[in-house]
């Protein structure tokens, strides 16, 4: 309680008391409230996966740019974006065989051994195209084979490296000598022998990588058109 002359109890005068009382001036401010900043949340921590698996994407979540994949779900993938499945071919791996006919068995096939014998550069094309699958015409590669003939007399050198790229594609050995020793002293043999083994493997050089293309095609088309087996057309 205060005095009746309106000072306090320990006698000093009230601030009501005094004219220059202002009570805007003494009344004590109000804190403002504290200012929290907004934290941002990764999405893997507001929608946690800790079982695996897939994690459907709340409603209201931008889903980023079109085009470009989000990684709200790692799903054990690691860094690999969600809906990406990376699926890598099987290496191929050429199986080892055997040529299908000898280095001298050039009789067997008696057209090509004759035209091999007058024209080399014409079997030359025709295996080149067929083992570069179309890359290479023939008649580039004819043309070259006989230009470094009649220049430099040893067109092994260019022919041989088609008979390694030949061996590469079906696994077969470096035999009965290496390939350059083959078509240096054998070359005419050598040029029937893998002419004959791309026909043997069903690939007519005679013909083209083209045709041999078409031809594959069309007994594919003939194999889904026929019947199966224990039925008949009926008419």
């Amino acid at each position: 309680m205060g005095r009746p002359d309106g000072n306090r109890p320990d006698g000093s005068p009230s601030p009501r008391m005094n004219n220059n009382y202002n009570p805007m001036f003494h009344a004590q401010a109000t804190p403002e409230p504290p200012v929290y900043e907004k934290q941002m949340v990764p999405n893997e921590q507001k929608y946690p996966n800790n079982g695996g698996g897939r994690v459907d994407q709340p409603s209201g979540v931008p889903m980023g740019r079109p085009g470009q994949p989000t990684n709200i779900n790692t799903g054990g993938m690691g860094s690999q974006p969600y809906g990406v499945q990376m699926v890598r071919p099987p290496p191929v791996i050429n199986q080892p065989s055997n040529w299908t006919s000898g280095l001298f068995d050039c009789m067997n096939d008696g057209e090509n051994a004759i035209i091999t014998f007058c024209f080399p550069f014409v079997t030359f094309g025709q295996i080149a195209e067929v083992v570069d699958e179309g890359a290479t015409s023939c008649g580039t590669s004819g043309m070259l084979y006989g230009l470094i003939c009649c220049l430099f007399g040893i067109p092994c050198i260019y022919s041989c490296t088609f008979r390694a790229k030949l061996r590469n594609k079906y696994g077969l050995p470096d035999a009965p000598a290496p390939d350059w020793i083959t078509h240096c002293f054998c070359e005419y043999c050598a040029l029937c022998q893998e002419f004959r083994e791309l026909k043997n493997r069903g690939l007519d050089p005679s013909i083209g990588w083209i045709g041999n293309v078409q031809r594959q095609r069309m007994g594919q088309q003939q194999e889904m058109m026929a019947p199966p087996m224990g039925q008949r057309m009926m008419g």
